[in-house]
Protein backbone atom coordinates (compact mmCIF):
# COMPACT_ATOMS: atom_id res chain seq x y z
CA UNK A 1 0.00 0.00 0.00
CA UNK A 2 1.29 3.49 -0.89
CA UNK A 3 0.68 5.56 2.22
CA UNK A 4 1.99 8.77 0.67
CA UNK A 5 1.37 10.50 -2.62
CA UNK A 6 4.37 12.29 -4.12
CA UNK A 7 4.23 14.77 -6.97
CA UNK A 8 6.53 13.02 -9.43
CA UNK A 9 6.88 16.19 -11.50
CA UNK A 10 8.87 17.95 -8.80
CA UNK A 11 12.63 17.87 -9.48
CA UNK A 12 13.85 17.39 -5.89
CA UNK A 13 12.97 14.26 -3.96
CA UNK A 14 13.54 15.68 -0.49
CA UNK A 15 14.23 19.14 0.92
CA UNK A 16 15.79 19.00 4.36
CA UNK A 17 15.88 21.72 7.00
CA UNK A 18 18.24 21.85 9.93
CA UNK A 19 21.68 21.14 11.22
CA UNK A 20 24.87 21.03 9.20
CA UNK A 21 27.90 20.49 11.42
CA UNK A 22 31.37 18.98 11.50
CA UNK A 23 32.20 15.70 13.21
CA UNK A 24 35.62 14.80 14.54
CA UNK A 25 35.85 11.04 15.07
CA UNK A 26 38.95 9.60 16.79
CA UNK A 27 41.35 7.45 14.81
CA UNK A 28 42.88 6.20 18.06
CA UNK A 29 39.53 4.91 19.27
CA UNK A 30 38.77 2.68 22.25
CA UNK A 31 40.26 5.47 24.36
CA UNK A 32 38.57 8.26 26.28
CA UNK A 33 38.17 11.61 24.60
CA UNK A 34 40.86 12.94 26.94
CA UNK A 35 43.27 10.25 25.73
CA UNK A 36 42.51 10.44 21.99
CA UNK A 37 44.97 12.57 20.02
CA UNK A 38 44.11 12.03 16.34
CA UNK A 39 40.76 12.75 14.74
CA UNK A 40 39.26 12.55 11.26
CA UNK A 41 36.95 15.32 10.05
CA UNK A 42 33.55 14.62 8.47
CA UNK A 43 30.48 16.59 7.49
CA UNK A 44 27.93 15.87 10.21
CA UNK A 45 24.55 16.73 11.63
CA UNK A 46 21.61 14.36 11.32
CA UNK A 47 19.77 16.06 8.41
CA UNK A 48 23.08 16.55 6.60
CA UNK A 49 23.86 12.85 6.97
CA UNK A 50 20.40 11.89 5.74
CA UNK A 51 20.77 14.15 2.70
CA UNK A 52 24.09 12.52 1.82
CA UNK A 53 22.60 9.08 2.42
CA UNK A 54 19.68 9.68 0.09
CA UNK A 55 21.99 11.16 -2.53
CA UNK A 56 24.18 8.06 -2.42
CA UNK A 57 20.99 6.04 -2.95
CA UNK A 58 20.22 8.01 -6.09
CA UNK A 59 17.76 10.62 -4.83
CA UNK A 60 18.04 14.38 -5.38
CA UNK A 61 18.07 16.50 -2.25
CA UNK A 62 17.97 20.20 -1.43
CA UNK A 63 18.64 21.94 1.87
CA UNK A 64 17.56 24.94 3.93
CA UNK A 65 20.45 25.84 6.23
CA UNK A 66 22.78 28.48 7.57
CA UNK A 67 26.51 27.80 7.73
CA UNK A 68 29.51 29.80 8.90
CA UNK A 69 31.10 32.35 6.60
CA UNK A 70 34.57 30.80 6.76
CA UNK A 71 36.61 27.85 5.52
CA UNK A 72 34.45 25.35 7.40
CA UNK A 73 31.42 26.82 5.64
CA UNK A 74 33.28 26.30 2.38
CA UNK A 75 34.04 22.71 3.40
CA UNK A 76 30.45 21.65 4.03
CA UNK A 77 28.94 23.37 0.98
CA UNK A 78 31.63 22.00 -1.31
CA UNK A 79 31.04 18.54 0.13
CA UNK A 80 27.31 18.85 -0.58
CA UNK A 81 28.02 20.07 -4.10
CA UNK A 82 30.24 17.04 -4.73
CA UNK A 83 27.46 14.75 -3.47
CA UNK A 84 24.93 16.31 -5.85
CA UNK A 85 22.95 18.07 -3.12
CA UNK A 86 21.47 21.42 -4.16
CA UNK A 87 23.01 24.20 -2.05
CA UNK A 88 21.12 27.17 -3.51
CA UNK A 89 19.26 27.70 -0.20
CA UNK A 90 22.26 27.28 2.08
CA UNK A 91 23.24 30.76 3.23
CA UNK A 92 26.19 32.16 5.16
CA UNK A 93 25.86 33.67 8.62
CA UNK A 94 26.36 37.41 8.87
CA UNK A 95 27.41 37.95 12.48
CA UNK A 96 30.26 35.53 12.98
CA UNK A 97 28.28 32.48 14.11
CA UNK A 98 30.20 29.23 13.65
CA UNK A 99 29.38 25.70 12.56
CA UNK A 100 28.79 23.21 15.34
CA UNK A 101 31.71 20.94 16.19
CA UNK A 102 31.08 17.41 17.43
CA UNK A 103 33.87 15.40 19.04
CA UNK A 104 33.01 11.75 19.43
CA UNK A 105 34.36 9.25 21.92
CA UNK A 106 34.45 5.59 20.88
CA UNK A 107 35.20 3.46 23.94
CA UNK A 108 33.83 0.19 22.55
CA UNK A 109 31.32 -1.08 20.03
CA UNK A 110 28.60 -0.53 22.63
CA UNK A 111 29.80 2.61 24.38
CA UNK A 112 30.21 5.93 22.61
CA UNK A 113 29.57 9.52 23.61
CA UNK A 114 29.33 12.87 21.88
CA UNK A 115 30.66 16.26 22.95
CA UNK A 116 29.07 19.12 21.02
CA UNK A 117 30.14 22.75 20.83
CA UNK A 118 27.00 24.74 20.00
CA UNK A 119 27.33 28.26 21.42
CA UNK A 120 26.47 31.06 18.94
CA UNK A 121 25.76 28.30 16.47
CA UNK A 122 25.31 28.80 12.73
CA UNK A 123 22.47 26.34 12.06
CA UNK A 124 20.11 28.03 14.52
CA UNK A 125 20.45 31.32 12.61
CA UNK A 126 18.19 30.03 9.82
CA UNK A 127 15.62 32.79 9.38
CA UNK A 128 12.04 32.97 8.12
CA UNK A 129 13.34 35.08 5.23
CA UNK A 130 15.47 32.12 4.15
CA UNK A 131 12.36 30.00 3.52
CA UNK A 132 10.52 30.45 0.22
CA UNK A 133 7.50 28.72 -1.22
CA UNK A 134 8.96 28.39 -4.70
CA UNK A 135 11.71 26.14 -3.42
CA UNK A 136 9.46 23.99 -1.25
CA UNK A 137 7.23 23.42 -4.28
CA UNK A 138 10.24 21.86 -6.01
CA UNK A 139 10.43 19.05 -3.44
CA UNK A 140 8.40 15.89 -3.31
CA UNK A 141 8.67 16.07 0.49
CA UNK A 142 10.10 18.22 3.29
CA UNK A 143 12.09 16.90 6.27
CA UNK A 144 12.27 18.85 9.51
CA UNK A 145 14.99 17.93 11.99
CA UNK A 146 13.93 18.47 15.59
CA UNK A 147 17.16 20.23 16.48
CA UNK A 148 16.07 23.13 14.26
CA UNK A 149 13.28 23.83 16.76
CA UNK A 150 15.62 24.42 19.70
CA UNK A 151 15.87 28.22 19.40
CA UNK A 152 14.84 31.27 17.42
CA UNK A 153 15.04 32.25 14.63
CA UNK A 154 15.49 28.68 13.38
CA UNK A 155 12.30 27.37 15.00
CA UNK A 156 10.16 30.02 13.30
CA UNK A 157 11.84 29.22 9.98
CA UNK A 158 11.00 25.54 10.47
CA UNK A 159 7.39 26.30 11.37
CA UNK A 160 7.06 28.53 8.31
CA UNK A 161 8.41 25.72 6.12
CA UNK A 162 5.88 23.28 7.58
CA UNK A 163 3.01 25.73 7.00
CA UNK A 164 4.04 26.22 3.36
CA UNK A 165 4.44 22.48 2.89
CA UNK A 166 0.91 21.84 4.12
CA UNK A 167 -0.48 24.54 1.84
CA UNK A 168 1.38 23.20 -1.19
CA UNK A 169 0.50 19.54 -0.53
CA UNK A 170 4.10 18.63 0.21
CA UNK A 171 4.40 15.66 2.62
CA UNK A 172 6.23 16.49 5.84
CA UNK A 173 8.73 14.11 7.45
CA UNK A 174 9.69 14.81 11.07
CA UNK A 175 12.93 13.32 12.37
CA UNK A 176 12.70 14.14 16.06
CA UNK A 177 16.51 14.11 16.39
CA UNK A 178 16.72 15.13 20.06
CA UNK A 179 19.94 16.70 21.31
CA UNK A 180 19.97 18.28 24.78
CA UNK A 181 22.03 21.27 23.66
CA UNK A 182 20.32 24.68 23.22
CA UNK A 183 16.98 23.65 24.74
CA UNK A 184 15.98 25.60 27.85
CA UNK A 185 13.61 23.07 29.48
CA UNK A 186 11.50 19.98 28.82
CA UNK A 187 8.26 21.97 28.42
CA UNK A 188 9.80 23.89 25.53
CA UNK A 189 10.82 20.61 23.87
CA UNK A 190 7.33 19.16 24.20
CA UNK A 191 5.62 22.29 22.85
CA UNK A 192 7.61 22.59 19.64
CA UNK A 193 8.04 18.88 18.95
CA UNK A 194 4.32 18.27 19.30
CA UNK A 195 3.50 21.26 17.07
CA UNK A 196 5.50 19.79 14.19
CA UNK A 197 4.49 16.18 14.86
CA UNK A 198 0.83 17.18 14.56
CA UNK A 199 1.51 18.47 11.03
CA UNK A 200 3.67 15.55 9.88
CA UNK A 201 2.93 12.68 7.53
CA UNK A 202 5.87 10.55 8.69
CA UNK A 203 7.43 10.72 12.16
CA UNK A 204 10.67 8.95 13.11
CA UNK A 205 12.06 8.79 16.62
CA UNK A 206 13.17 6.69 19.55
CA UNK A 207 10.92 5.87 22.48
CA UNK A 208 12.73 8.53 24.51
CA UNK A 209 12.09 11.12 21.79
CA UNK A 210 8.38 10.35 21.66
CA UNK A 211 8.23 10.60 25.46
CA UNK A 212 9.74 14.08 25.22
CA UNK A 213 7.26 15.03 22.49
CA UNK A 214 4.26 13.79 24.49
CA UNK A 215 5.31 15.03 27.93
CA UNK A 216 2.59 17.70 28.09
CA UNK A 217 -0.06 15.57 26.38
CA UNK A 218 -0.07 12.19 28.10
CA UNK A 219 3.15 10.86 29.61
CA UNK A 220 3.86 7.14 29.73
CA UNK A 221 2.23 5.98 26.54
CA UNK A 222 2.93 2.62 24.95
CA UNK A 223 4.20 2.51 21.38
CA UNK A 224 0.78 1.52 20.08
CA UNK A 225 -0.89 4.39 21.95
CA UNK A 226 1.67 6.82 20.55
CA UNK A 227 0.99 5.63 17.01
CA UNK A 228 -2.77 5.92 17.37
CA UNK A 229 -2.51 9.43 18.78
CA UNK A 230 -0.34 10.87 16.00
CA UNK A 231 -2.23 9.05 13.29
CA UNK A 232 -5.35 10.68 14.66
CA UNK A 233 -3.68 13.97 13.83
CA UNK A 234 -2.82 13.02 10.30
CA UNK A 235 0.38 10.97 10.40
CA UNK A 236 0.46 8.17 7.84
CA UNK A 237 3.50 6.37 9.29
CA UNK A 238 4.89 6.47 12.83
CA UNK A 239 8.29 4.80 13.28
CA UNK A 240 9.42 4.04 16.83
CA UNK A 241 13.00 2.85 17.36
CA UNK A 242 14.35 0.81 20.28
CA UNK A 243 18.03 0.55 19.42
CA UNK A 244 19.30 -3.02 19.52
CA UNK A 245 15.77 -4.28 20.11
CA UNK A 246 14.78 -3.09 16.66
CA UNK A 247 12.06 -0.77 15.41
CA UNK A 248 8.41 -0.80 14.39
CA UNK A 249 6.53 1.17 11.75
CA UNK A 250 2.87 1.77 12.55
CA UNK A 251 0.78 2.60 9.50
CA UNK A 252 -2.49 4.50 9.25
CA UNK A 253 -4.38 1.39 8.12
CA UNK A 254 -3.91 -0.13 11.58
CA UNK A 255 -1.01 -2.41 10.71
CA UNK A 256 2.44 -2.57 12.27
CA UNK A 257 5.71 -3.92 10.90
CA UNK A 258 8.79 -4.73 12.97
CA UNK A 259 12.43 -5.19 12.06
CA UNK A 260 15.54 -6.17 14.02
CA UNK A 261 19.11 -4.96 13.47
CA UNK A 262 21.19 -6.99 11.06
CA UNK A 263 24.13 -8.75 12.71
CA UNK A 264 27.36 -6.83 12.26
CA UNK A 265 30.63 -6.21 14.10
CA UNK A 266 30.04 -2.66 15.32
CA UNK A 267 32.77 -0.06 15.70
CA UNK A 268 30.61 2.64 17.30
CA UNK A 269 27.09 3.13 18.63
CA UNK A 270 26.15 6.34 16.77
CA UNK A 271 25.32 7.14 13.15
CA UNK A 272 23.00 4.21 12.58
CA UNK A 273 19.86 6.30 12.90
CA UNK A 274 20.79 8.52 9.98
CA UNK A 275 21.60 5.54 7.77
CA UNK A 276 18.29 4.01 8.82
CA UNK A 277 16.34 7.16 8.00
CA UNK A 278 17.88 7.75 4.58
CA UNK A 279 17.35 4.16 3.42
CA UNK A 280 13.84 3.90 4.90
CA UNK A 281 12.80 7.13 3.17
CA UNK A 282 14.36 5.91 -0.07
CA UNK A 283 12.02 2.92 0.08
CA UNK A 284 9.03 5.23 0.61
CA UNK A 285 9.97 7.32 -2.42
CA UNK A 286 10.28 4.11 -4.44
CA UNK A 287 6.82 2.96 -3.36
CA UNK A 288 8.07 -0.22 -1.70
CA UNK A 289 6.19 -2.41 0.74
CA UNK A 290 6.72 -1.33 4.35
CA UNK A 291 8.80 -4.35 5.35
CA UNK A 292 11.15 -3.75 2.43
CA UNK A 293 11.59 -0.12 3.52
CA UNK A 294 12.38 -1.25 7.05
CA UNK A 295 14.77 -3.95 5.88
CA UNK A 296 16.81 -1.51 3.81
CA UNK A 297 16.81 0.98 6.69
CA UNK A 298 17.93 -1.58 9.25
CA UNK A 299 20.68 -2.90 7.00
CA UNK A 300 21.98 0.60 6.29
CA UNK A 301 22.00 1.34 10.02
CA UNK A 302 24.10 -1.76 10.67
CA UNK A 303 26.59 -0.75 7.99
CA UNK A 304 26.91 2.71 9.54
CA UNK A 305 27.68 1.51 13.07
CA UNK A 306 30.35 -0.74 11.57
CA UNK A 307 32.05 2.20 9.83
CA UNK A 308 34.23 5.00 11.17
CA UNK A 309 32.31 7.92 9.69
CA UNK A 310 28.69 8.81 9.05
CA UNK A 311 28.19 10.98 5.97
CA UNK A 312 31.33 9.68 4.24
CA UNK A 313 30.30 6.05 4.74
CA UNK A 314 26.69 6.25 3.59
CA UNK A 315 26.23 3.21 1.32
CA UNK A 316 24.85 2.78 -2.18
CA UNK A 317 21.76 0.68 -2.88
CA UNK A 318 23.98 -2.02 -4.31
CA UNK A 319 26.12 -2.18 -1.17
CA UNK A 320 23.10 -2.42 1.13
CA UNK A 321 21.48 -5.13 -0.99
CA UNK A 322 24.71 -7.11 -1.10
CA UNK A 323 24.97 -6.87 2.69
CA UNK A 324 21.36 -8.06 3.11
CA UNK A 325 21.95 -10.98 0.74
CA UNK A 326 25.10 -12.02 2.59
CA UNK A 327 23.33 -11.86 5.98
CA UNK A 328 20.43 -13.95 4.70
CA UNK A 329 22.82 -16.50 3.23
CA UNK A 330 24.67 -16.77 6.54
CA UNK A 331 21.86 -16.39 9.07
CA UNK A 332 18.66 -17.27 7.21
CA UNK A 333 16.01 -15.44 5.25
CA UNK A 334 14.28 -14.05 8.33
CA UNK A 335 17.49 -12.78 9.95
CA UNK A 336 16.12 -9.30 10.75
CA UNK A 337 12.39 -9.76 10.47
CA UNK A 338 10.42 -10.13 13.69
Amino acid sequence: MNYLQFDRERPLDLILLGRVAIDFNPLDYFKTLAQSETFKKYVGGSPANIAVGLSRLGKKCGFFARVSDDRFGDYVTEYFDNEGIDTSRIRRCENGEKLGLTFTEILSENESSILMYRNDIADLQLDVQDIDEAYIKQGKALLISGTALAASPSREAALKAVAIAKRTHTPVFFDIDYRPYNWKNSDEIAIYYSMVAAQSDVILGSREEYDLTEALIEPGRTDAQTAVYWQGRGAKIVVIKHGKQGSTAYTCDGNSYSIKPFPVKALKSFGGGDGYASAFLYGLFEGWEMMDCLELGSASASLLVASHGCSADMPSVEKVRAFIAQCKKEYGEMVARS
